[in-house]
């Protein structure tokens, strides 16, 4: 594989109570871990956060490109949003994540967008990433 970029960052003092930074300053962020998941729910944000944001917008790029691939330009006001699930793994050896994405893609039939998001899930290196490894759930919001 051809590396075309490479991000860089760093985290100090964990979920709670620590500190995140990509060396460039561009994301500088508090930690804190949700009192459901039994921190203080500080103001900080957390790793889960962080993964859908990232995933949300990554899936909608490559939605953007599968549908450019047939020539449709996606509305300015297309939007993804993912949520990101946390919790104990069924074979009680540790952590998992469970990833849902939602896209709404405005004035677009719903057959068509399913279609790209197939075959973006395909294009995106997040789900690729996770393929196999976490439950990823595709559908129209």
């Amino acid at each position: 594989m051809q590396i075309l970029y490479t991000a860089h960052a760093s985290a100090t003092g964990g979920r709670e109570n620590g500190h995140s930074k990509t060396d460039d300053g561009k994301v500088d962020v508090k930690l804190s871990t949700p009192k459901e998941m039994g921190g203080s729910g500080g103001e900080g944000t957390n790793p889960e956060q962080l993964f859908a944001t990232g995933y949300a917008a990554c899936f909608l790029g490559a939605m953007k490109a599968a549908a450019g691939k047939d020539h449709v330009k996606l509305p300015d006001d297309s939007k993804v949003t993912a949520s990101v699930g946390f919790g104990k793994r069924d074979d009680g050896e540790g952590f998992g994540l469970k990833v849902g994405l939602a896209a709404h893609v405005p004035g677009m039939d719903a057959e068509k967008v399913k279609d790209i998001m197939d075959r973006a899930h395909i294009i995106c290196p997040y789900s690729h990433a996770t393929r196999g490894n976490v439950d990823v759930d595709v559908s129209l919001g």
